[in-house]
């Protein structure tokens, strides 16, 4: 062997061992098939050189590894004229298309004088190539790619030449073989690693289930209460938690973790806790700069599905209360002699002391609207949580509460607050809450619940709300407070009883027009602004009713009389005769 072919051997034995070094080390794929194209663009001294790649689907072959080859034209070979590994009939075949399928090499000595390659002729003038020849890459028998080789000027490649590629192709079809078998091993392992990192996540989430599972059923089953409930979801998170009633917004229960102040507002995450399909209750946590993981996710729907069992225990043990509660408030407002001697040991039952003064408070809406049971449950709730409690009933559009009086501004200072409570919960409402004098003995709250029923009614027919006492109510409230109304009907049915028949005969409004008049104070202009009629039409009907009533009304006595009568008739309307 000469000196030169022992030469040449060592290169070839170098570039061979390069290649597989670069397998074994390992090398990413990319990167291994570009080693192949510069290993033999300087063993063989061409210009460039290409490895192609059958896409994922088959159909064409990709450049994916180069040397010497501009990145405009393997990104314009492979955009826009891939070589197709699937021609039509009628569409001619690529140098490598042929050589990958039919396992041998494809040599294009002059690729201006090779009629069978004209179709790729642009591309190579672009490239600036004049020869090329594409070797099939071969594993096991199987081709995996082509190795192309190009020259600027035209050549024959021989058959040494040949050999050699073939040789190299041979080589780097086993290399690649190994390199895509080593990134399958690779990325099996990494999904092995990947899925038994989250069995161990998963045991640990059901270790951390179980546990969160176990502490909140201790509560429920030691009947913790909401307070419970939230103590345990505050150890758990490690976060301030607080429960409020729905929907009023009182607070149930507050478990700060972090100061007596808790975490204030950040990051609050809200669960709603319902019976059925009616929210009952809220649970906030509060704190932490991060959002809650699936555990504490976990955690907090299992606290709200215990709270939930904790409130349907409380629920059905008030309402047990609720009923011998309204029991109570019916037989003393009732009088009922049999009633009445049992009703003082019934209330001490629910902890009520009935020798205490007491005031009865009548809460409605608007005319002619039910009693819903809103209105009866914000009021039990409130009765439930404020100190002293009240006794609490619905008696049919109304609900009624008997309220301790520690001193007699107590009973006025809680219907504001339940007021306020309710139209917390609904802007929109319209609501009256009317207070008694204070009770001092048993037989006083019948007159009590009549007189502070008329007030509500009163202030429902006028279309007011607010807090009403019978001191703020002038003659209306003087006139509740008459025990027997028949003489007090008689004389406004005496006096009033013209204006009547002459509405009802003519379809006229002279009753309502002298009521609006006496109103406003005597004035005809505002009086015709509240009728929404003119002038003259108030003055008109005005004379009228001075006809049917024979009297003037400049004259004080009368004003006087008129307006005590329609005072009486208001009274007597918001006036009902027994419990409805």
């Amino acid at each position: 062997m000469t000196a030169a072919e022992h030469a040449d051997l060592q290169r070839w034995l170098a570039a061979t061992a390069a290649i597989a070094s670069a397998v074994n080390r390992p090398t990413a794929l990319p990167a291994l098939l570009d080693l192949v194209a510069r290993t033999a663009s300087e063993l063989m001294g061409y210009d460039f050189c290409g490895v192609l790649l059958p896409d994922a689907h088959g159909r064409c072959l990709l450049i994916e590894g180069s040397f010497g080859l501009s990145t405009d034209y393997v990104r314009q070979v492979n955009e826009r004229n891939p070589v197709t590994l699937r021609p039509s009939a009628q569409e001619p075949q690529a140098p490598s298309g042929r050589a990958y399928h039919s396992r041998e090499p494809v040599r294009i000595a002059d690729t201006f004088a090779d009629e069978d390659f004209l179709p790729w002729g642009g591309v190579a003038r672009e490239q600036g190539y004049r020869s090329m020849i594409s070797v099939p890459l071969l594993s096991s028998g199987e081709a995996v790619g082509t190795l192309n080789c190009y020259r600027r000027q035209p050549h024959e490649y021989g058959a040494r030449e040949v050999e050699l590629l073939e040789m190299l192709a041979d080589q780097a079809g086993v290399a690649i073989t190994t390199a895509r078998l080593r990134d399958r091993e690779a990325a099996t392992i990494a999904d092995l690693r990947s899925s038994n990192a989250s069995l161990e996540e998963q045991q640990e989430l059901h270790r951390q289930g179980t546990r969160v599972h176990e502490q909140l059923t201790t509560v429920a089953l030691r009947g913790g209460g909401v307070a419970g409930v939230a103590r345990a979801l505050a150890d758990l998170l490690d976060r301030s938690v607080s429960v409020t009633d729905e929907p009023g917004g009182e607070p149930l229960a507050t478990i700060g973790v972090h100061g007596p102040d808790g975490d204030g507002d950040i990051d609050v995450v809200e669960a709603p806790v319902r019976l059925g399909s009616v929210e009952v209750a809220r649970i906030r946590v509060r704190g932490a700069d991060r959002p809650l993981a699936p555990v504490e996710q976990r955690a907090l729907e299992q606290a709200v599905t215990v709270c939930a069992l904790e409130l349907l225990r409380e629920r059905t043990a008030l309402e047990a209360e609720w009923r011998v509660s309204g029991e109570v408030v019916t037989d003393l407002l009732t009088g009922s002699a049999s009633a009445l001697q049992t009703v003082g040991e019934r209330a001490a039952r629910l902890g009520h002391d009935l020798d205490r003064p007491h005031a009865v408070l009548v809460l409605a809406g608007r005319t002619g609207e039910p009693a819903t049971d809103h209105l009866l449950s914000v009021a039990r709730g409130y009765a439930a949580t404020a100190t002293p409690r009240g006794l609490v009933t619905g008696l049919g559009t109304q609900v009624v509460l008997l309220w301790p009086a520690t001193d007699p501004e107590e009973p006025r200072r809680h219907a504001d607050r339940l007021r306020r409570l309710l139209l917390r919960a609904r802007p929109d409402a319209s609501v009256s809450v009317a207070v008694s004098p204070t009770c001092s003995a048993r037989a006083e709250y019948p007159a009590a619940y009549r007189r502070a029923r008329g007030a509500v009614e009163l202030a429902r027919l006028r279309g007011t709300d607010g807090v009403v006492t019978l001191d703020r109510l002038g003659v209306h409230g003087l006139l509740l407070q008459l025990e027997d109304v028949s003489q007090l009907a008689a004389f406004a049915d005496s006096r009033l009883r013209p204006l009547r028949a002459h509405d009802e005969a003519r379809g006229s409004a002279l009753e309502a027009t002298v009521r609006a008049y006496l109103h406003h104070d005597l004035s005809t202009a505002a009086t015709a602004a509240a009728l929404f009629v003119h002038p003259n039409t108030v003055g008109l009907r005005l004379r009228r009713a001075e006809e049917l009533l024979g009297c003037s009304l400049t004259s004080v006595r009368a004003l006087v009389e008129l307006q005590v009568a329609l005072s009486a008739s208001e009274v007597l309307e918001a006036q009902t005769p027994s419990l409805r």
